[in-house]
């Protein structure tokens, strides 16, 4: 009986340790750092990905980041039949981020960015008016919004630059003070 209390007490610690381990590689702030570098530099991306790829509970955030690691895989891939398959499987993805979390402006960001930058004619791009209103409105119920600053900063960054937004969009996200 001892020995099957130790047995049991040994594999409940290595099962919490390897579930704290688990959590620690999924920490957002890493996750944001590494979706950063991963889309500047295919190893990155591939690690990135393969690191994603094993993500399998239902956190919408870190959802979101995998979503995001199979769209960098498509613009790391040669073949246009993987580009499409990495697209496909990251919009999937981002449809359940988001029904678990449609408000948070983080996902919707994440979303904006990949089908932002998807060629249009590949019609993977019909959530953009509708997630950019939510980032919009994510950042104006700044610091409520559950963003930290120094996100909450980026993104808004982001939106001011190219053709994101409207001139009237703009407006409100400069009047936003973060």
């Amino acid at each position: 009986m001892k020995n099957s209390l130790q047995l049991l007490f040994a594999f409940l610690f290595i099962s919490f340790s390897a579930l704290a381990d688990n959590t620690r590689e999924y920490k957002l702030s890493k996750l944001r750092v590494q979706f950063l570098e991963a889309s500047k530099d295919s190893k990155a991306g591939k690690e990135f990905h393969k690191l994603m790829s094993n993500y399998e509970d239902s956190n919408p955030v870190v959802l979101a980041y995998k979503a995001v690691s199979e769209a960098i895989m498509a613009k790391h891939v040669w073949n246009p039949y993987m580009k499409m398959k990495h697209l496909q499987k990251s919009s999937e993805i981002f449809e359940e981020a988001v029904q678990l979390d449609a408000a948070n402006p983080e996902i919707r960001f994440l979303r904006f960015t990949v089908e932002h930058y998807v060629p249009r004619y590949l019609n993977l791009s019909k959530n953009l008016e509708d997630d950019k209103a939510k980032i919009i409105a994510g950042l104006e119920r700044h610091p409520k919004s559950g963003l930290s600053n120094e996100m909450a900063r980026d993104i808004r960054a982001f939106m001011l630059t190219k053709d994101h937004c409207t001139e009237q969009e703009k407006q409100r996200l400069k009047r936003i003070s973060i």
